[in-house]
Parts: C-alpha cells; structure tokens; sequence
C-alpha cells in the first residue's frame, strides 16, 4: 500500500533519459523513476494529472543494486524503481520531447 502523504508530484521523481528510452518515446513510451512505494495506478494517476495526457499502460520493474568497487572499499549502487509510461495514440509529453 502506498503511503498516503506522498503527492502526485513525490511519485515521479525524474524522467530517464537515455538513447534506449529516447527511441522508445517515439512509440508513446516514457521511462520515469518512481518512488519505492509506488504502484501502476499511482503512477498512471500522477502522470495523467501532471502532464494532463491519458495513459494507455503502465509497467514498473526494480532496478537491483550491483556490486561497485573502489580498491579496497566494497560497496553497492542503490536499487530503484522504474516506470514505462505508455500513453494512447496521439498524446505526447511536450516537457520531455525537446530532452533529445
């Protein structure tokens, strides 16, 4: 269950913008890191109201830590959550179009 005093504004913390997420906003999707606590419906309702465009599905998957090494110090990057937005035919997000 989500906790109820995240905003729609703490669900989405950033757009990812990388080479594979930039081709995949040619087909209405975008990638979005997401609060830990966040689900498919909160995720669809903070970008729904946000960007004000109708999402069509959303899928979420956990980004696991890896294993990092800096000589003799061991340590771990952070794991974290990450959402691909795809939104109905003939909607865009204007804000993240001109990040490529």
């Amino acid at each position: 269950m989500t906790d109820p005093k995240l905003t729609l504004n703490d669900i989405l913390i950033r757009p990812i913008i990388t080479e594979k997420s930039v081709m995949a906003g040619e087909n209405n999707k975008y990638v979005f890191e997401v609060h830990r606590d966040a689900n498919k419906y909160t995720v669809r309702e903070a970008v729904e109201k946000i960007f004000n465009v109708k999402v069509e599905k959303v899928n979420i998957l956990t980004v696991k830590s890896k294993p990092k090494r800096r000589g003799v110090l061991a340590g771990k990057t952070r794991s974290w959550k990450k959402a691909i937005v795809t939104l109905v035919e003939g909607y865009r997000i204007k804000e993240l179009e001109g990040q490529h």
